[in-house]
């Protein structure tokens, strides 16, 4: 049995992975659990899997809910009690969301334990640190996204795999084809409804920035060791090939199925092997045409804007990420139009100080400067 230490068990991806954990329990056991703040949906899963250890980030709804954890559950609240849980468990599966899983991924390496990675913030932010540590550690790493599961797969389960380009798909989210006018009056409302994916807000709207996909190829770059011209993007509207993998003899591998997290996450935990996970499948015959569309760079400022700030390197992705999710949180909240976020990220990565990312405290440093930078060109809009 493979035991488990979930970080961020509330949200889409830790749900997930709990239906994993109940299609198969001979298979594996949640040993600790964390949250942030849902407190209601944390309570269920607490009671469900009964962990050995149960965290609450939030303080406060953690006192509120101290006398409801069963007995024999350790439960503890605050942020060093959170990150205290990867000590338990055999793989750390890091679904935390923003800036915060880079904490969790960097406790799990200092562990020695094994990552199923689902935060992408991790290698957006901290790439560098993260696999020099790792590679000295001697752990493994399973990606959980299903860009980087695809790449993955077709590299048979080894980041050191010879191949000639990566080539990662997106959907184009729902808004590939606007012009600049109409993308000046997209709504939170609409900006959150995916075509294809059902996924957290934050990383929603990533999708139809295509900040997303930017991030991402930052991603395969520290996973795969690739130098930022082997990777290729290109959109694939169905969502239907998650990304490829073309060798030196020309041949390309692809992973396809239809839509689901189900598949990465699951495999993530099961790797070596293969499990069913009730994944419908593939209907060729009615699926219709598979179609490829081009991503150019330029016409899309926040995928730029990531591909930019890997290209100067040392801490500048850390900065457009901590910008990103402050200028993503406004928009939600009506304080600024769809297009200035993209606007908001620019004017940071342009006044963000070059240092080099040897430590989790300049990342720190980077993340938090980069946060105040963006309120305070907001706030002057």
């Amino acid at each position: 049995m493979k035991t488990i230490s979930l970080i961020g068990s509330t949200g889409s991806i830790g749900r997930q992975v709990c239906s994993v954990v109940r299609r198969y329990p001979d298979a594996f056991k949640i040993k600790s659990i964390v949250a942030n703040s849902s407190a209601e949906v944390f309570l269920q899963q607490v009671e469900e899997f009964r962990p050995e250890y149960a965290a609450l980030v939030n303080e406060k709804i953690g006192k509120e809910i101290a006398d409801k954890i069963p007995d024999d559950v350790k439960f503890c609240y605050g942020q060093e009690a959170a990150e205290e849980a990867v000590a338990y468990g055999e793989v750390a599966f890091v679904a935390a969301t923003g800036f915060a899983g880079l904490k969790y991924s960097l406790k799990a390496i200092e562990l020695g334990k094994n990552i199923a990675l689902a935060n992408k913030e991790t290698l957006v932010c901290g790439g560098e640190l993260v696999m020099r540590k790792i590679k000295g550690a001697g752990i493994e790493l399973m990606p959980v996204d299903s860009e980087h599961s695809a790449l993955w797969q077709a590299l048979n389960f080894r980041a050191d795999a010879a191949f000639r380009r990566l080539i990662i798909t997106a959907s184009g989210g729902p808004f590939y084809g606007y012009t600049a006018e109409q993308l000046k009056a997209v709504t939170p409302q609409s900006a959150l409804k995916h075509p294809t994916w059902q996924m957290g807000a934050k990383i929603t709207i990533d999708s139809a920035t295509l900040l997303n996909k930017g991030f991402e190829v930052i991603e395969a770059k520290w996973l795969y060791n690739a130098p930022l011209e082997k990777i290729h993007t290109i959109v694939q509207p169905e969502s239907i090939i998650h990304s490829m993998v073309e060798f030196d003899d020309g041949g390309i591998l692809a992973q396809l199925s239809y839509p689901t997290m189900e598949l990465p996450i699951q495999l993530a935990l099961t790797y070596p092997e293969r499990f069913d996970c009730g994944l419908k499948p593939l209907d060729f015959e009615t699926l219709g045409a598979i179609r490829f569309l081009p991503l150019e760079r330029k016409k899309f400022p926040c995928y730029d804007l990531a591909l930019k700030s890997a290209e100067m390197g040392d801490n500048y992705s850390c900065a457009l990420n901590g910008a990103g999710e402050v200028a993503v949180r406004a928009f939600l909240n009506g304080r600024i139009a769809f297009t200035q976020i993209a606007d908001t990220m620019e004017d940071v990565l342009l006044r963000t100080e070059r240092i080099k990312p040897d430590s989790y405290g300049v990342l720190l440093e980077t993340d938090g400067r980069a946060r105040a930078l963006a309120e305070e060109y907001i706030k002057g809009l």
